[in-house]
């Protein structure tokens, strides 16, 4: 089995953080994992944005965010837990994952009034309801 690489604190850098979180499911698997209690398995991940994720690109979407600096991902048995590097990067670059996340919950939140309102914009349109 291949070992895990995780990248010193030293070498993240911002622009891989955003590079890695600029895929809506990469920020939603990654806001998930920041608002666990503790460790989440790649498995936590198979429904995300309302879709099915098919194992072989959760896979390549937690290498990138591990590759970036994000999480920190620890094989147990056959399962993998994942846990954010929050605080490490905290240290290094004060605000940032907290101003990301709270970004992510405004959009998810705006994402969500607009899907709860797209049948009642088709109903209206069909004259049906």
């Amino acid at each position: 089995m291949k070992p895990l690489t995780h990248p010193s604190i030293e070498d993240v850098t911002v622009e891989g953080l955003l590079h890695a979180l600029s895929d809506p499911v990469r920020a939603a698997i990654y806001a998930g994992i920041a608002a666990a209690d503790g460790a989440l398995s790649c498995s936590s991940f198979l429904q995300v944005c309302d879709r099915a994720i098919p194992k072989s690109t959760l896979s390549q979407h937690f290498r990138a965010l591990r590759e970036a600096g994000l999480i920190r991902s620890e094989r147990h048995g056959v399962e993998m837990r994942n846990t954010t590097r929050c605080a490490e990067i905290q240290q290094r670059f004060p605000g940032l994952i907290a101003a990301i996340l709270s970004a992510h919950s405004v959009q998810a939140a705006e994402r969500a009034k607009a899907a709860r309102r797209k049948p009642a914009a088709a109903k209206s349109r069909t004259g049906v309801g």
